[in-house]
């Protein structure tokens, strides 16, 4: 099957009323995320008023990158030419710096904390900082 054609049928239309259909275009895709957005904004108020095609781009590579993905292999998916672009998306990620830091560092953070999630007193000081 052509693969725009198998975008429509995806959404539910027959083979031959997708066929009819012209290319999906960048400007037809964010109407279509818009017009989803609106359902979405009145089950949920989390959902941001403006919801863009990039988004759904970044939040990919965001999450290959969390999964041990290569910024090679990110790069050719995202079809950047240059790895720099794509390095963009690593010097985003707090977790994976973090991570990198207790790497290089093991002894930096004390394994022996105390547990502070049962202490009344500090939980409901943390609570009066908002």
């Amino acid at each position: 099957m052509i693969p725009q054609l198998r975008v429509y049928t995806d959404l539910g239309l027959s083979a031959a009323r997708a066929a009819s259909f012209n290319k999906l275009t960048k400007e037809g895709i964010a109407y279509i995320i818009s017009q989803h957005v609106v359902s979405a904004r009145k089950a949920s108020a989390s959902v941001p008023e403006k919801v863009t095609p990039h988004m759904f781009r970044h939040s990919k590579a965001m999450h290959l990158l969390q999964a041990g993905v290569s910024l090679i292999y990110i790069r050719d998916f995202l079809g950047h030419e240059d790895i720099k672009t794509t390095e963009i998306y690593a010097k985003c990620d707090s977790e994976l710096k973090r991570q990198a830091i207790e790497n290089a560092y093991p002894d930096l953070v004390d394994s022996n904390l105390p547990d502070w999630s049962k202490d009344a007193a500090l939980l409901d000081w943390l609570s009066s900082l908002k």
